[in-house]
């Protein structure tokens, strides 16, 4: 019996299907990879925005009454907090926290930390410094907390819930209203008391 085989028609059908069908299994995998690269960076971001939260909470539930220096070398009490202070593009805020982890005080410092939150080039930056009361030599560090912040604002809460934008030296205010606007996730706004408001 005579064997019949492929046409050259029949076979450039064959091969037409076989590169329609990798073109799709390319294109498919191709879309859930960046499908997935887009779930991996926006969890990221997600992780970065909890944890500057996270940051942001602990410090201020460990606010004290403790006098310190502004930007311009003046001393304050407690909160001091307004526009374009300690250079910030935006509101800023300064405070001393207490809870500076000091095992058994072997560290040459106190367990007292001075605190600074502002807005720099879309970053919201968190400067602290080793002594609340600056020390020649003693350069503070600055940490970029949250990247693709364009606003930054504080509103603020005395004993009798009457609110404010600036805060200056004198007794701790009950509350904080901290307010974000970023470019991933819009605008964001939290509300912190402070420890004696929350006895």
């Amino acid at each position: 019996m005579k064997q019949r085989g492929f046409s050259l028609l029949e076979a450039l059908v064959a091969i037409a299907i076989f590169v329609i069908i990798g073109l799709a299994t390319v294109s498919v995998q191709d879309h859930i990879i960046k499908t997935n690269e887009a779930s991996i960076s926006a969890f990221e971001q997600l992780e970065k925005l909890q944890r500057a939260m996270l940051i942001i909470e602990q410090d201020f539930r460990q606010v004290v009454s403790r006098q310190v220096k502004n930007d311009d070398n003046e001393r304050f009490q407690g909160v001091i907090a307004s526009p374009n202070l300690f250079e910030s593009e935006a509101d800023a805020i300064a405070f001393v926290r207490a809870g500076y982890f000091n095992p058994r005080l072997m560290l040459p410092r106190s367990t007292l930390q001075p605190v600074t939150y502002r807005l720099q080039n879309n970053q919201l930056q968190r400067i602290t410094a080793p002594y609340v009361d600056s020390i020649i030599g003693d350069e503070p560090r600055v940490k970029n907390l949250l990247d693709g912040v364009e606003d930054f604002q504080l509103t603020f809460f005395n004993a009798q819930n009457t609110a404010t934008e600036n805060w200056q030296s004198g007794p701790l205010p009950k509350a904080v209203e901290l307010r974000l606007v970023t470019t991933q996730w819009g605008e964001i706004t939290r509300l912190f008391m402070l420890p004696e408001a929350a006895q």
